[in-house]
């Protein structure tokens, strides 16, 4: 893959932020064509005839009857609803193979294998495999593929229909995260913090009919007798700014802080653009500051949601 020039800290530090025209790379993605190499992310197999079942017992997610080569996303929380792991995957009918944040892989699968009990289930960490993101316009989590420790090898797995592009274009992060900011996709352990509930992203992975798994009563009775208590949002910065907010700084309103901010990057059409959780009563047309710059709001998570459920008190 031609080289590009690297990312030199934060959580993606190593990966490539550009190939040298961020814009095109942008427009590679719109159209389909582009190829994003996320070799840091921590890639781990689940195997065993009661490994769908086991997940589907302990995860935010239906996956009981999972098909061969469907993507999805799997949330698990804690007792109280917060969310301590993710894990975008697929399933080849034998195995299922899924991705997570760097430095959560070892954890992750500490946790799954603590949690086995009784079942046929076996869990491990292949650091063999990297992850790569290819053919869709929007870059949800769950479309990455896991591939060769070589990024032009054979696929090893990926989700049913996905094709590589006939004419794939490496793609660095600037484009890839902006492009994820501008469709509001929020990235965990970046956009959220230790105390994220997944009412408070839009409900991430997570079915709300699905039956019990670990800290559903949080997330059920957030939904059905209150609101969240923070709301993701999109935020348009200042754009005749140079700097964007680091990761975790303040978010402000009239000098008091209100939430803080996940991921930032510039856009090739939006300009500067970042992710943010605020606190559900921040007024949404209320312009806030991101370490010092000025950030109007776009809803992503209305703050009334669960309003809709709530039973009328007599």
């Amino acid at each position: 893959m031609t080289m590009g020039v690297q990312i030199d800290s934060g959580v993606d530090v190593g990966l490539i932020q550009h190939y040298g025209n961020p814009v095109a790379e942008a427009r590679a993605m719109a159209d389909g064509r582009g190829v994003v190499a996320l070799g840091n992310r921590e890639v781990v197999q689940v195997s065993g005839p009661d490994r769908l079942e086991y997940l589907h017992n302990i995860t935010t997610q239906h996956l009981a009857q999972l098909q061969p080569g469907t993507a999805t996303t799997m949330l698990l929380l804690s007792p109280t609803g917060h969310i301590e792991h993710v894990l975008h995957a697929v399933d080849d009918g034998h195995r299922l193979l899924g991705w997570t944040e760097p430095g959560r892989g070892a954890e992750l699968v500490a946790f799954l294998d603590r949690m086995r009990f009784m079942m046929r289930v076996e869990v491990e960490l292949r650091t063999d495999l990297e992850v790569a993101w290819y053919g869709h316009q929007v870059p949800a989590p769950e479309a990455a593929v896991v591939r060769d420790s070589e990024l032009g090898g054979s696929d090893v797995f990926l989700p049913a229909g996905t094709p590589m592009p006939p004419e794939a274009v490496p793609v660095g992060m600037w484009a890839f995260e902006a492009a994820r900011i501008a469709a509001g996709v929020p990235r965990i352990f970046v956009d959220t913090d230790h105390k994220t509930i997944p009412n408070e992203i839009g409900l991430l992975g997570t079915h709300l009919d699905k039956g019990c798994y670990r800290g559903q009563e949080t997330v059920a009775r957030v939904h059905t007798l209150g609101r969240p208590p923070r709301r993701l949002v999109q935020l348009h910065l200042d754009g005749s700014l140079v700097e964007l907010p680091p990761v975790g700084a303040a978010l402000e309103l009239d000098g008091r802080a209100v939430g803080f901010v996940g991921s930032s990057a510039r856009h090739h059409e939006l300009g500067p653009i970042a992710l943010g959780l605020v606190k559900r009563n921040v007024p949404v047309e209320a312009t806030l500051t991101a370490d010092g710059i000025p950030a109007a709001q776009e809803v992503l998570v209305d703050p009334e949601v669960g309003l809709h459920v709530r039973p009328v008190l007599r």
